[in-house]
């Protein structure tokens, strides 16, 4: 058992054995180590190489979710991890690797510039740096700017059907229809380039209302997944857009620990496992998978010194901010600092997560799922019920806003176009409170970061858009309720009878 006070740290003058000239690689026995992954773990060049690929190989076709031919969209931000992803798939693809990749491929590096503060300068110099690397690859590429959010289609936000998951039957038989494809088409048919799709520039009134959009926001906090939330959509409005079915993520095993701690901080965990698996079918026809889930930081950062990795360094929301400034720098120095104490901290959080299931809500099992988040497009968690989270939730939302007895008394009361039928939930609010319309169609999550935002207003029309259609059909459905339904028996002739 763990005691207060005690000191679980290596004796101060012992440190770390380092690899020696007479110390031989783990696994081969015979290459001089080059790389320590974990105490004893040893590795030469060759063999750290094929274990990182295996990892990346074998989590893929343990899950088996990208059939061959599908095509798959990678979401680059220039980062170690995602550089890596995209390195590893690049490979993968190759006429010279062992078991090649099936899926056709693209690539989409969005600029945050304007969220983080950037200069035009600067900005254009990263986007120059990115699309040298995109060009180097060879795969299809989209540069989009995070503006471009303020032109999406409240459609974005809309759960589309997902087609059914096959079966390991029919995953054999596309590979077999893919492999007579690809003898019939040719060598040369499948290595054509493909030339880049790139949106045109950002107009100035879409980067001041990005800008204004995120000055407004309060907390560090809040920034960070809001940037995250738009982040998403735009990415989701790309693969919708250009035919893309899934969506590669270069989330690594201890970015997906602080994402899974960071999480529960802010109320989100009801959806770790969307948040943290390996796919993620919130949207319906685009599914999120994360096949960099097994790497750490560590290993990420070794293969990419020792095979030349090329990345691109772009400024976040929270560079330089100090270690208290949000909860997402809390958990990251929280969790690093302890995994440098104790090797096993980010293995036993992530394993954790691994353990998580995907279960609906009660009541939303059998037949079609409840009503989403406006934001995360995840189930919504708050509702009418008497649970701990919906009253926590109501009474945190209502307690700022109320007002003063006198101010109450003073108000005129206005009769209710409901009454008599129990006072409908969406009743005569859309126009005196827009704010409460959105907010009821958050979870509790994203209600919290709301607060943080004083006006809805800068928000980008798509959201608000939405919003507003869901309180009409909302409406609508309510009102449906109460209409008066003919009978076949009542339609039936007099002389039948």
């Amino acid at each position: 058992m763990c005691e207060v006070g005690e000191d679980y740290r290596a004796p101060a003058g012992q440190p770390p054995p380092r690899p020696g000239r007479e110390q031989k690689c783990v696994k081969c026995k015979e290459g001089l180590p080059v790389v320590v992954i974990r105490a004893g773990d040893a590795f030469c060049r060759d063999c750290f190489k094929a274990f990182y690929v295996h990892k990346f190989r074998a989590v893929l076709g343990k899950n088996r979710l990208i059939f061959p031919g599908e095509k798959v969209l990678l979401a680059w931000s220039g980062g170690p991890s995602s550089s890596s992803m995209l390195w590893q798939v690049l490979e993968g693809l190759s006429r010279d690797s062992a078991k090649r990749l099936r899926f056709v491929p693209g690539v989409v590096y969005a600029d945050e510039g304007a969220a983080c503060g950037q200069s035009p300068e600067d900005r254009a110099k990263t986007v120059a740096e990115a699309r040298l690397v995109l060009q180097s690859v060879g795969f299809p590429w989209h540069i989009v700017a995070l503006e471009e959010v303020f032109s999406l289609p409240p459609s974005v936000l809309r759960c589309s059907a997902r087609e059914p998951v096959g079966t390991e039957g029919a995953y054999k038989a596309a590979v077999d229809s893919f492999l007579q494809q690809q003898h019939a088409l040719g060598e040369e048919q499948q290595s054509l380039p493909c030339p880049p799709i790139r949106a045109g520039p950002p107009t100035a009134s879409q980067t001041e209302a990005l800008s204004t959009l995120f000055s407004s926001v309060e907390t560090l906090t809040a920034k960070e997944e809001l940037l995250r939330t738009l982040r998403t959509h735009l990415i989701l409005h790309v693969a919708r857009t250009h035919g893309y079915s899934k969506v590669m993520m270069g989330d690594s095993c201890t970015r997906l620990a602080i994402k899974l701690m960071t999480s529960l901080a802010l109320g989100r965990g009801a959806f770790l496992a969307w948040d943290t698996g390996f796919s993620d079918e919130r949207h319906g026809d685009v599914v999120v998978v994360r096949p960099m889930r097994e790497h750490t930081l560590k290993e990420v950062a070794f293969y990419n010194r020792l095979f030349a990795v090329p990345s691109v360094f772009t400024p976040a929301v929270d560079t330089k901010a100090p270690e208290k400034a949000s909860i997402h720098r809390l958990m990251e120095a929280f969790i690093l600092k302890l995994q440098a104490q104790f090797p096993c901290t980010v293995s036993t959080v992530y394993r954790t997560s691994e353990k998580l299931v995907k279960a609906p809500r009660d009541g939303c099992a059998a037949g079609t799922p409840g009503p989403r988040c406006l934001l995360c497009m995840c189930v919504l968690d708050v509702d009418t019920a008497d649970s701990a989270t919906a009253f926590g939730a109501q009474t945190s939302s209502q307690l700022p806003q109320t007002q003063p007895p006198v101010a109450q008394a003073e108000a005129p009361t206005m009769s209710c176009c409901c009454t008599g039928m129990g006072g409908a939930r969406h009743c005569c609010r859309t126009e005196e409170d827009p704010r409460a319309c959105v907010i009821e169609q958050l979870c509790y999550g994203c209600r919290v970061n709301m607060k943080d935002l004083p006006s809805l207003d800068p928000l980008p029309p798509y959201i608000l858009a939405e919003a507003q259609l869901r309180s009409q059909r909302a409406e609508a459905e309510q009102i449906q309720e109460y209409l008066l339904e003919d009978r076949e028996d009542e339609d039936a002739q007099p002389g039948e009878s």
